[in-house]
């Protein structure tokens, strides 16, 4: 019990943390290591857990205290939430650093680096999950999406509020706790992906060569990224450009 709410404060904990990380190189124009400190110590731990008996100990404690019956498929939802925020932060009279065409650019350049690079691990270490059911537990790929989604969040307003650009990381851990407790994911999987995600997301938002795309000033575009869940689970995107 002690364990898991180790974790969980081990989380909430990175929300300030990696706040002020980032916050003290919002005056520069280009990416500080300092930034990806945190991302970098989220990997190292998941690695460093990842097949010891402290993991095994941590699901079996997380089994105990959700319920081993416990499901839900909150997570399939709450991983694209600080997505939904970023397109309707401006709605809320907060002022985004970019335009929704180029905000759209960052998530999908995003989104493919750390969808590639998780798959390719999975692929490579064939874990197996804590229900037995595959061997691509390591690292969690929502966990990463949801953090790659957050990590875009606060980078896009965390001029204009920053509780409400940090908000995101609630909801990324949150997907990382529900994975644990359905039993798809061990703690150590969940840490190497939010690390993931939190590395690429705020990397894409400084380093994207496709930013400099521009159809004239006087053009608007329109986008809009919605959830496929089903028999395929992704991203759908629709983008208007206007002339």
């Amino acid at each position: 019990m002690r364990n898991i709410l180790f974790v969980v404060m081990f989380f909430f904990l990175i929300l300030k943390i990696n706040g002020q990380a980032i916050d003290s190189v919002v005056s520069a124009k280009k990416l500080s290591y300092k930034s990806l400190l945190i991302p970098t110590a989220l990997m190292g731990s998941g690695v460093l857990l990842f097949k010891t008996q402290l993991n095994k100990d941590l699901q079996k404690e997380s089994q105990s205290f959700f319920g081993s019956d416990f499901r839900t498929g909150a997570d399939n939802f709450t991983v694209f939430v600080p997505l939904v925020q970023m397109y309707t932060g401006k709605l809320l009279g907060f002022k985004p650093k970019n335009t929704v065409m180029h905000q759209t650019i960052d998530v999908v350049a995003a989104d493919a680096i750390s969808y590639i690079i998780v798959t390719a691990i999975k692929n490579s270490v064939k874990a197996h999950r804590p229900d037995s059911s595959n061997q691509l537990s390591f690292p969690s790929g929502h966990t990463a999406i949801a953090f790659t989604h957050a990590a875009l969040l606060y980078q896009e307003y965390k001029d204009a509020d920053f509780w409400y650009a940090s908000s995101g990381f609630v909801f990324a851990t949150a997907t990382g706790i529900l994975r644990v407790a359905n039993n798809k994911h061990y703690t150590s999987d969940i840490l190497t992906g939010a690390g993931i995600g939190l590395a690429f997301g705020t990397i894409v938002s400084y380093y994207n060569p496709l930013q400099k795309i521009y159809f004239g000033k006087k053009n608007e575009t329109s986008a809009f990224i919605y959830p496929q869940i089903g028999s395929q689970k992704g991203l759908g995107i629709l983008i208007k450009p206007s002339f």
